[in-house]
């Protein structure tokens, strides 16, 4: 070994895997290997072997890409941190979106594996008990920290940061809320909490629907519940310190209303509000776009299609469209039928002209670059309001908590 270092038998981890997919009909093998390369190359900064290998055997075109965990020079190997596959993403969208192609702008979770679905099945699972218990807490809740309160009465450790993770008495660790399914994210948990907030007619702070992301423009996090972590053991040295992180949490909050002008809970909301419909309004607006690019994709590819087979086709015709000539050219005739039907279902007497297509593809990809930019803008305002709105309403729920610890002594 170059390094002296000896790898350990069984635990070494010798490549790593890539999957990269497109939509279907919109790219040809050959430009998505290339893309897949690009991506390789990006991400590994030409460090380490790879290979790219393009599948066909799906309806959509896709890559596998599979890199050596060591470096070419064999003095390095690669770092796999939480946070790679992100990385990943980022690199595959820009350069899809450079050259036109579709991606998703708001990725789904993953499905479960077969470990979690047998443990459900078995009735072991620590996902299936926390969403039963969430069923059960959250009709009863004002707000979402009322609802981690109440979790936590249940006997659930919460864990606050970048996503809300809950651990049960015995389980070894978290679950995030947002890896049980969409309609467990908080987005979606806030949603139904403003929802019986609305029906139940209380009068409250509306709560977040979704977590915010940390950004150089603003740093606020959750407020630290300092008599849950005193009721822990915590010292008074470490009440103090809570106390000053509480207050510098709230005070970025309020320089941010001090300069927009808000002086209520109610302009507040509306702030959020409004932040929320321009995202929603800039997400319908990138979805209408792509959602054109992927056909007027599909309409090129029959063209091509079309124009490729119209030959074999007319011998076919020509012949009397005998059985051993269609065994011979049988998916050449198959595409050809297929891109006749899509012509007829666009009640066109004309096949539209390559150029034109071309041309409108072009002006659809600027304005996808554009409107993704907008999309991602107005998606961090949304999340910006929200953690003021959070941090404001976090505040007032202390501040209730004091005034009724001083007007009880």
């Amino acid at each position: 070994m170059i390094t002296g270092r000896q790898p350990k038998h069984g635990k070494d981890v010798i490549a790593y895997h890539v999957r990269q997919a497109f939509y279907p009909g919109e790219i040809t093998p050959k430009e998505a290997n290339r893309i897949g390369y690009e991506l390789a190359m990006q991400f590994t900064g030409g460090r380490h072997q790879f290979i790219v290998a393009t599948h066909i055997d799906k309806a959509h075109v896709h890559n596998h890409i599979v890199f050596n965990s060591t470096t070419l020079d064999c003095t390095h190997k690669f770092n796999n941190v939480k946070d790679t596959a992100d990385l990943i993403r980022d690199i595959s969208d820009r350069i899809c979106l450079e050259k036109g192609y579709s991606v998703i702008a708001e990725p789904e979770e993953k499905g479960k594996d077969y470990a979690e679905w047998n443990a459900e099945k078995n009735g072991t699972s620590w996902k299936a008990k926390l969403k039963k218990t969430i069923g059960k807490v959250l009709p009863g809740c004002c707000d979402f920290e009322d609802f981690l309160r109440q979790m936590q009465e249940q006997g659930y450790e919460v864990k606050r940061g970048k996503y809300i993770s809950l651990r049960a008495p015995g389980q070894n660790r978290f679950t995030r809320l947002k890896t049980l399914g969409p309609e467990y994210t908080d987005d979606a948990i806030g949603a139904e909490l403003e929802r019986l907030r609305t029906s139940n007619s209380r009068t409250t702070i509306a709560v977040p629907s979704r977590k915010f992301e940390k950004s150089s423009t603003l740093d606020i996090s959750f407020l630290i519940d300092i008599e849950k972590k005193l009721s822990e053991g915590k010292g008074r040295g470490y009440e103090q310190w809570a106390k000053v992180f509480n207050i510098k949490q709230m005070a970025s909050a309020l320089l941010i209303l001090r300069e927009e002008g808000i002086g209520s809970t109610e302009q507040l909301e509306e702030r959020q509000v409004k932040a929320t419909a321009v995202f929603e309004q800039a997400s319908d607006e990138l979805k209408a776009t792509e959602s054109e690019i992927r056909e007027l994709r599909k309409m090129k590819q029959h063209i091509l299609d079309y124009g490729r087979t119209r030959e074999v086709f007319a011998e076919y015709q020509k012949r009397g469209k005998p059985d051993d000539y269609l065994e011979m050219h049988r998916a050449e005739i198959q595409i050809h039928l297929a891109a006749k039907k899509v012509f007829e279902e666009y009640k066109t007497k004309r096949i539209p002209k390559l150029k034109d297509l071309n041309a409108r593809l072009l002006v659809l990809s600027n304005q996808q670059k554009a409107k993704y930019e907008k999309y991602r803008e107005a998606r961090k305002e949304m999340q910006r309001w929200q953690a003021v709105q959070q941090s404001v309403h976090s505040s007032l729920n202390q501040l209730e908590k004091e005034k009724h610890r001083g007007g009880s002594r």
